[in-house]
This record gives C-alpha cells, structure tokens and sequence, in this order.
C-alpha cells in the first residue's frame, strides 16, 4: 500500500510496486490559470496608450495609465462653462462585428454617438473614455476597436484621456466583448440648447442618417438572419448591398454641420435620433403644451428599412418607434430662419429634408 505524503512540502511517495514515485513541484495556481493573462493586458494597454496620445491637445495633462485623466477646461474660450456628459454603447451591432470579424468600425459608432448626445445641448466634445471588456484579449481585434476611437475623437476634437480594458474570463463568449464609453463636453451657460425656445411654427429639419446607426439591431438581426435567413455576406437586391455591410455603415457624426447652424443662430432645439425613433426621442425636447407634425412623404426611407418592416410585416408605429428610418438628426429651425438654415445647409454640402412643423398640442410626435 503507497504511502500519502503527510504535507504539501513532502517531495516523495512510494508507488504500490515499493518503488519511490517521480518528484513532482508543486506550484501555486496564477492569475493566468484562471483566465487572465497579465502579460497580455499589459501589452495590448501599450498600443492603447500609442493610440490614444495621437488625440491628446495641450488641455490634456496626464499619460494613459494613470488613476485618472487630468484636462485642463479653457476658460478664455469658455468663461462661463457648463459641463455636458453622457453614456452610451454599441449594443447588438456588435454581434454583426463579430460575426464579420469586422473591429475598426464599432469605436467610431460609439464615438460619434455620444458626441451627438451632447451637441445637441450645443456641447464641444473635450475628453473620452472608453470601457472595453472581454473573456480574452486578443491584442489585434482590441487594437482595431481602440484605432476606431482614436480616428473618431481626433476627427471630433475630442482627447481620449482614458479608459478600461477589463479581462472577464467565462463571462463572455469566445471571441465577443462589450464596448461602452462616457465624454465630457462643454457649453458657455448662454449658448446652452434645450429645446425651451421651440414655438409653435418652427419647421423640422431632418439630416439623414447611415443606416441603423446604433440602435434597433436586434430586430433587425431577428428579421435579416431567422426570418429571412440571409447570411451578412449575400448580396441582396432589395438592399443594394450585401447584408452585413448594410449593418456595419458607421453611426455618423453630426457635429460639424450642427456647430454651423447653432452659430448661425437658426436653431431653436434639436434631437438626436436613437432608440426610440422619432416617437420618443423629438418630444424629450419639447416644450409642454406644443406636438411635433411629421410628414411621412417629405423623405424616401432608405431600402435597408423598407426591406426590415416587408420581412416582418412590421407595423409603421413599430418602425417609426424602433428605427431612425433614415432621419439621425432633428434640427428645429424658427420660421423665420428657414431660409438662412437652408443656405447654410448647402453650403456646407449637407442633405437636408424639411419633415414637418411643431404646433400646439399634447406633447408628442403626429405622423401626417
């Protein structure tokens, strides 16, 4: 009968023959064992760091890595500041991203989405930063996403001073992750936007959008890949495109043309298009007492769209509630104005469609 070793430290057993049994080490179970490897974190955050320096301004005064960012607010520009933030994901389009393999895209969806929550309120974007979680790290897809916000902060002015790239091993399937992130913007006190100054009169300006944007993909997944059974690489007529491009167009940014208008002084309030649709978000800006007329037939909506609802037989309130259905932006122009707003449109380059009007009544969206 063997011998058991009487202690961890034993170095020795006898086997049930009577001879002595090889030695074994024993050796303490790593971070690395349970699914973590540091080496690898620790690798992929020099990229980062490389990538998110390429954004940084002379406002920005720490290095990637520490505790927390430090930006310095102008106060020259901005005497009377008043902070704007916001939060916000890429959702289940990151199910088409993975699918494709497709990284460089999602980190600019999620950018340009938050940068037009808050230039709404009439905010300049200052500072980003971005949570990133995973079961592994691959180096090369984190790259790509993290090479996606950095494009998309620089082409917004924005620094990415920060962020979180979390290893969560058996919490997320091979090959997935999760990406969010939070900007800080600014707006002098007097120049905030908030919809109070809408009147009845106004005329709505709809900017088009490209595509789904961020928002309504899990219906959209259910009807291209279980009802129809497309794979995202079939090309589809009614689309004019194959599948999986159609959903990756990136979620776009509106803030150049928006800073156009708002210094133009032709803005009364606007409304970024999101979950939601026109249905719920245009009456998060309106005044109490005053509805939003929206005219059906002042745009064409985009193949992509008319392509789901055909699907699904969706409903048009289902749609109208669920997609932006080509409208990603809602700028609501005094009567006044039109004429000016017009022009600054064209000269800008900027598609525009004029989708209706606001009038007295409960405050909500009226499809005409």
């Amino acid at each position: 009968m063997s011998q058991k070793p009487t202690s961890p430290s034993a170095a020795t057993a006898t086997s049930k023959a009577g001879k002595p049994a090889e030695k074994t080490a024993r050796t303490g179970v790593s971070y690395a064992d349970a699914g973590v490897d540091i080496d690898s974190g620790d690798a992929t955050k020099q990229r980062i760091k490389h990538l998110a320096r390429k954004t940084f301004n002379k406002n920005v005064l720490s290095e990637i890595g520490g505790f927390g960012g430090l930006f310095k607010l102008d106060l020259a520009k901005y005497p009377d500041p008043v902070l704007v933030s916001s939060a916000d994901g890429v959702g289940t389009k990151l199910k088409v991203a993975f699918t494709l393999g497709v990284h460089h895209t999602v980190g600019a969806d999620l950018v340009n989405h938050c940068v037009n929550d808050i230039a709404v309120q009439g905010a300049d974007p200052l500072f980003f930063l971005d949570y990133l979680a995973t079961g592994k790290i691959d180096p090369l897809v984190i790259e790509k996403i993290v090479t996606g916000i950095a494009d998309a902060c620089r082409a917004n002015g924005c620094a990415l001073i920060g962020g979180e790239t979390a290893q969560m091993p058996g919490f997320y399937a091979d090959g997935e992750y999760d990406l969010a992130g939070t900007i800080i913007g600014v707006v002098n006190r007097d120049r905030i936007i908030t919809g109070s100054a809408i009147q009845a009169g106004d005329m709505l300006f709809g900017l088009p959008s490209t595509g789904l944007h961020t928002n309504g993909y899990s219906l959209a997944r259910k009807l291209l890949f279980e009802v129809a059974g497309y794979n995202p690489d079939l090309y589809v007529t009614a689309l004019k495109d194959k599948v999986g491009n159609a959903l990756m167009q990136t979620h776009r940014s509106y803030l150049s043309v928006l800073r156009k208008l708002t210094a133009g002084g032709v803005v009364s309030g606007m409304a970024h298009i999101t979950g939601g649709g026109i249905t719920e978000n245009f009456p998060r800006i309106l005044p109490k007492g005053l509805c939003a007329q929206v005219e059906m037939n002042s745009w064409e909506i985009p193949p992509l769209f008319q392509h789901l609802q055909e699907l699904g037989n969706v409903e048009q309130d289902e749609m109208m509630r669920t997609f932006n259905m080509g409208i990603g932006m809602i700028v609501v122009v005094p009567a006044e104005q039109v004429k000016k707003a017009k022009a600054i449109l064209n000269r800008a380059n900027e598609r525009f469609h004029v989708i209706g009007r606001v009038a007295k009544g409960v405050r909500r969206v009226n499809y005409v």
